[in-house]
């Protein structure tokens, strides 16, 4: 079966960064529903259009194809007393945008803590960063008429929680 529209693949991949360090070693298969569901970067789908169980590439996405451009408006310095006593940098938590749905939802990361200052950051810790994505398609299958209406996959490799 080709990949196209409404299907579900599966990839063993790896991902590096433009100097070939290993960002992500792809430890577990990646299984996505193709089509414009946002499962996978789309340069990476535009690839996979077409190919079948086997086939093999390497796209190199530049940080728009990817995580974005670093943007310096997302880091901020707060006051101390915002934060629970026992945070460390490196530390992740989300900030609820202002919608109902999760899309406005922002991930930032402590990026530092001096005196009564934290600094915290809401870019990807990729952003800004060029990637080399390679993978292997290990299987293809038509996307069920309920994956397809939720607009992901479900099963062992997928999720489901409504």
């Amino acid at each position: 079966m080709q990949i196209g529209q409404d299907s579900v693949v599966t990839l063993e991949y790896s991902v590096k960064d433009s100097d070939g360090n290993v960002v992500d070693a792809g430890n577990m298969p990646l299984t996505y529903l193709h089509g414009g569901y946002h499962g996978i970067f789309l340069r990476i789908e535009e690839e996979l259009d077409g190919k079948t169980v086997g086939a093999a590439i390497e796209v190199k996405l530049q940080p728009e194809d990817a995580f974005g451009e670093y943007d310096a408006d997302l880091v901020t310095v707060e006051p101390r007393d915002l934060f629970p006593e026992n945070i460390e940098v490196g530390m992740q938590f989300e900030r609820a945008g202002e919608g109902d749905d999760d899309e406005d939802d922002m991930l930032f990361t402590i990026t530092d803590i001096a005196g009564d200052k934290v600094v915290v950051d809401g870019n990807h810790p990729l952003a800004g960063t060029a990637l080399v994505f390679s993978c292997t398609v290990t299987e293809v299958r038509a996307a069920s008429a309920e994956e397809v209406a939720h607009g992901h996959i479900h099963g062992p490799d997928g999720h489901h929680h409504h």
